[in-house]
């Protein structure tokens, strides 16, 4: 990783944790960021087809960090990922500026071919704890993944998306901002629990009609 990168990235952490207190701290302290320091190297030899020697920095990297790299994944500029214990990146995934990640992420593929089949994940976007990201789909910029979410279809630019399978939600608010853990601070509409909601309505609307219906036609 370029001091120039490195740099950039500790700024990263310092202007989206608080708990970040320094850039030594930072550079100390962040897991996330040595997981993404040694990726540069194992990927470096994976670039000249040196893939042993990569994939055991990778390894070494798992070791010392808990978070599991593939030295052929592709990573942007200001990278954030946060606690980091249990994250997994897989080896044609593409992350790319300013992602947020937090722990027990995986970015998986579903098939056994040779050819791409990891997640291409946009830039600005927000992965919760414990979300899985499986196959090779995009999740489009400034999109947000919610906590324990299972996707495995595209998610658009933009959307908000939880639950199992993952499913669009209301954000709550048009403006872009950045949601912890992938879920707004205003109330998130679960789609399922929307529908739910409808029917109540319908049912009440429908019970307050029955209920007029002697008064409407009184004889």
């Amino acid at each position: 990783m370029p001091l120039m990168f490195l740099a950039e990235t500790v700024q990263a952490y310092r202007e989206r944790d608080p708990a970040a207190r320094s850039n030594l701290e930072v550079l100390l302290c962040y897991p996330g960021l040595h997981a993404v320091a040694i990726h540069a190297v194992g990927a470096f030899f994976w670039r000249h087809r040196l893939h042993t020697l990569g994939r055991f920095v990778s390894h070494i990297g798992r070791f010392l960090t808990g978070i599991e790299i593939h030295p052929g994944a592709k990573l942007g500029r200001r990278l954030i990922i946060d606690h980091g214990m249990g994250v997994v990146i897989g080896e044609t995934a593409v992350i790319g500026d300013d992602v947020y990640i937090y722990h027990q992420v995986t970015l998986g593929g579903t098939s056994t071919d040779q050819g791409k089949r990891h997640p291409t994940v946009g830039n600005n976007v927000i992965i919760g704890a414990g979300a899985k990201v499986l196959g090779a789909i995009e999740i489009g910029e400034g999109a947000r993944i919610g906590s324990n979410a299972v996707v495995v279809s595209a998610v658009p630019a933009g959307t908000t998306v939880v639950g199992i399978p993952a499913r669009p939600v209301e954000r709550g608010r048009q403006k872009a901002g950045f949601d912890a853990y992938g879920t707004p601070a205003e109330p998130c509409l679960d789609p399922l629990l929307h529908e739910v909601d409808l029917l109540r309505r319908e049912l009440t609307d429908l019970e307050n009609r029955l209920a007029r219906i002697p008064h409407d036609y009184v004889i």
